[in-house]
């Protein structure tokens, strides 16, 4: 399998490259990742800055909305750049009143697959994560029947390559006896360690690591060490908790969200802060 690794970007399997700073588009939908952007023009520029910045890499789904967040990235961008890689996931629906609902019939799969192309305007998808019920946790049971729907829709040419979101350790082995996998979407940052022996295998097997909620839960940013960290090196807390997951293991990729340009500036640019050892042994008492 060919590995070339910088702050940068990334090389998958099958030469898939994305690049490590993605962006996450969740926060595109209005409150509560329903309905449509309180300002869809901001919405619309934040998504064509994001491909002017470099970033090839957009995580995305169709019950973002449902279906808003995705025909926002198709009337921003598209047709797509040839390096504009979008990852996109199924396993779940939302209600009329915002609910989520489990959906992983191999069936709603197929449908959900296929709704995502239709309002991403793709006649493929580059990547499909298989989002397990986060009510199991991450010691949930088989995923083989659904994910294996999805390897057979990769079978067909529907779908490039396959992930899984919140899944542990053992469902990353089920899945891998059924079908490649080129990314792992899991909660994880400077104060949710929990998952940091999955993270370490992925890097080893060359799956990417997309720590989804990045700066989310109990947030690092509440933390007077990361506070101060950030005022000795001119950045802010956000830069430097996303600048550590970076430095925390080589196939680290990022997509945190945001609705702002300016934000989004903000967010790549801690791509280029390389935080020293000093620094990093600092923040690493963050979660412990």
């Amino acid at each position: 399998m060919t590995r070339s690794i910088s702050r940068g970007t990334l090389t998958l399997a099958d030469g898939l490259i994305i690049s490590r700073m993605g962006y996450g588009a969740m926060q595109l939908a209005g409150p509560g990742v329903f309905g449509p952007p309180k300002d869809r023009d901001q919405a619309l520029a934040v998504l064509r800055e994001t491909v002017e910045l470099g970033i090839t890499h957009i995580d995305t789904s169709d019950f973002y909305g449902p279906t808003v967040v995705n025909e926002l990235i198709k009337e921003a961008l598209h047709p797509y750049p040839a390096n504009l890689h979008i990852v996109t996931k199924v396993g779940a629906r939302r209600g009329e009143d915002g609910s989520w609902t489990v959906a992983q019939d191999p069936d709603d799969l197929t449908a959900q697959v296929d709704e995502n192309m239709q309002h991403l305007g793709l006649d493929a998808l580059d990547v499909v994560n298989l989002r397990v019920d986060p009510a199991e946790g991450t010691a949930g049971g088989s995923i083989a029947e659904p994910f294996g729907a999805l390897a057979e829709l990769r079978q067909q040419g529907l779908i490039r390559h396959l992930g899984l979101s919140g899944i542990s350790s053992a469902q990353l082995t089920e899945a891998q006896t059924i079908a490649p996998v080129v990314t792992v979407q899991n909660l994880y940052n400077l104060a949710n360690r929990q998952d940091d022996a999955l993270l370490d295998r992925c890097a080893a097997e060359n799956i990417a690591f997309a720590s989804f909620f990045s700066l989310g839960g109990f947030s690092p940013l509440q933390s007077e060490t990361l506070t101060v960290v950030a005022a000795r090196l001119d950045a802010s807390p956000q830069q430097v908790a996303l600048a550590w997951l970076l430095q925390r293991s080589a196939t680290t990729v990022l997509i945190p969200g945001t609705s702002s340009v300016a934000h989004l500036r903000e967010n790549v640019a801690a791509a280029n802060l390389e935080l020293p050892a000093d620094a990093v042994e600092e923040l690493n008492t963050i979660g412990q």
